[in-house]
């Protein structure tokens, strides 16, 4: 169990956030008349926080950096002529006191810090002695230690308005994803520390306009606390992440068709056969347990044969027959092949350690 505390859920940020918190604007701050004329398009949308990346941490060098320091004024100028708070990114010590200095109301650490300790804790160190609320994204590579590391060392420098932001991971597997959700990390982040606000960046796990409306609903599905969606006044013509920025209008159309629900409902009926049906899941999984149970009793009786006639316990016919006859049997069940395919490598892996544990035991190592 992580030892982070104090994290402060939605409503206790000090804001007055209505649930899901809504925060959009442009992925990179280009000019004061752009950040101007979003806020006044995307305010009357219900957006509680403008976003805008002052600083742009490209992979190519000869990508838009961003605009600089001079974008911040713009930034916050423009939120709060629309009642509206600013938000950006902070990479650097020097970011943050820029940041601060420039009267930003929440900064967020990105996906290419938070995958760094050092840089994390040199922000950490520079927030000593403010409260400022951060909101930290999940680092680039799927490890949830990186992330919960980085949310402890900036709740240890004082900070105790503190959000996550699930934004995707990247992956060398081929998707219809810039970054692939994978669900389970953020799932089990809340899980560990069910205080923490999480809330999700559709656009950068998606890439593309066509796909975020799909991800924001399995957000808000999935019980998030809010959504940060790129928008821009003419994304085409944007100096970065055109694909993945909405126009106002575009905006406004994924709102209005987002359905939001509630993670309780006081309907007696409905929550009396809801428990019902989960009774039955408990039994379902118990009896799932015992059955695994006994097919790796089988596994490791199959290793003593194995052993006591010196063949090897990898046999990649016999694998192949069992995923290729699983999933044909899975399809007409309706599960899906992806599921079924990582459940048999689950319980492949497990029935080869079975089996090693049978062929190898201790005695048959000493020397």
């Amino acid at each position: 169990m992580s030892n982070v505390t104090n994290l402060l859920p939605v409503q206790q940020w000090g804001f007055a956030f209505e649930r899901p918190v809504l925060i959009s604007g442009p992925c990179g701050v280009e000019s004061e008349v752009q950040m101007h004329t979003l806020a006044k398009d995307v305010a009357p949308l219900g957006v509680h926080i403008l976003r805008g990346g002052i600083w742009k941490p490209r992979t190519r060098p000869e990508s838009f950096q961003g605009i600089g320091s001079d974008g911040l004024k713009w930034l916050k100028e423009a939120a709060h002529a629309n009642g509206m708070l600013a938000t950006t990114e902070v990479a650097t010590p020097h970011h943050v006191e820029e940041a601060l200095d420039a009267g930003i109301d929440i900064l967020w650490v990105g996906a290419r810090t938070t995958v760094n300790p050092f840089l994390v804790q040199e922000i950490a160190d520079t927030l000593v002695g403010t409260n400022i609320p951060v909101f930290i994204k999940n680092p680039i590579n799927p490890e949830l230690e990186l992330w919960i590391g980085a949310i402890e060392r900036i709740q240890k420098a004082g900070i105790q308005r503190i959000a996550a932001i699930h934004r995707g991971f990247s992956s060398f597997e081929k998707s219809k994803y810039r970054n692939v959700p994978n669900w389970t990390i953020p799932i089990e982040l809340k899980r560990r520390i069910p205080e923490i606000s999480l809330l999700c960046d559709p656009s950068h796990i998606c890439g593309t306009r066509e796909l975020i409306a799909s991800v924001a609903q399995t957000a808000l599905d999935l019980n998030y606390d809010g959504l940060m969606i790129e928008s821009h006044p003419d994304p085409k013509h944007a100096l970065s992440d055109q694909q993945q920025q909405l126009t106002p209008g575009a905006l406004a159309e994924l709102l209005r068709i987002l359905v939001i629900r509630q993670p309780n409902v006081d309907d007696v009926i409905f929550n009396t056969l809801l428990e019902e049906l989960r009774y039955k899941i408990d039994q379902i999984d118990n009896e799932l347990l015992d059955t695994m149970a006994e097919r790796m009793e089988l596994a490791r009786e199959i290793g003593r044969y194995k052993k006591e006639n010196n063949m090897t316990i990898l046999q990649v016919e016999r694998w192949n027959e069992i995923l290729r006859t699983r999933l044909k049997y899975g399809s007409d069940k309706e599960l899906t092949q992806e599921f079924v395919s990582k459940l048999y490598e689950l319980i492949h892996q497990e029935s080869i350690f079975q089996q090693t544990s049978v062929m190898n035991s201790a005695e048959d190592l000493r020397i």
